[in-house]
């Protein structure tokens, strides 16, 4: 019978890696310079954390988005996103670039999804957009590697 290896928590991880978590959240500074808007941000990351299955970040960033006055309505409909009036035609473009580099089916982007996000932003604001989802993506895969558990959120969801 296998016996699992202890896995570590955040504050382990912070501890161990602290240049690693400072780059990280300087990216995260610097994408909230941008003209994205906080609320398109935290969409994002909830829809790349959903992708990849990370409680972990689903759970932060809901209560983040929350703070910021997201409605529940709007967070729900993010697992169905192409299916939901709740989007933008800009959020809908976000939320395509999001899956398309989370996903990164055979190797690359499709130059649709390229041309769609690229008539919707600005080429410095496609960079920060950018910058978001390749950030969440590596915190997604930081939270996963090491299990770190997911706290409920204010709804007692997670």
């Amino acid at each position: 019978m296998a016996t699992e290896i202890p896995r570590l928590d955040f504050p382990a991880f912070q501890q161990l890696a602290p240049e690693t978590v400072r780059a990280l959240r300087a990216v995260t500074a610097a994408t909230k310079q941008s003209a994205l808007g906080a609320e398109l941000i935290e969409l994002v990351k909830i829809r790349a954390s959903l992708v990849n299955r990370c409680p972990f970040c689903v759970a932060l960033h809901r209560r983040e988005a929350r703070a910021l006055g997201i409605s529940a309505e709007r967070l729900e409909a993010l697992a169905g996103w192409r299916e939901s009036p709740h989007f933008t035609k800009a959020e809908r473009a976000a939320l395509a670039w999001t899956d398309a580099l989370t996903q990164l089916r055979d190797g690359d982007v499709p130059d649709a999804v390229h041309s769609e996000v690229s008539a919707a932003f600005s080429g410095e604001d496609l960079a920060a957009l950018t910058s978001v989802v390749a950030t969440i993506n590596a915190w997604n895969r930081i939270a996963m590697a090491y299990r770190f558990p997911a706290e409920p959120d204010a709804e007692g969801g997670r």
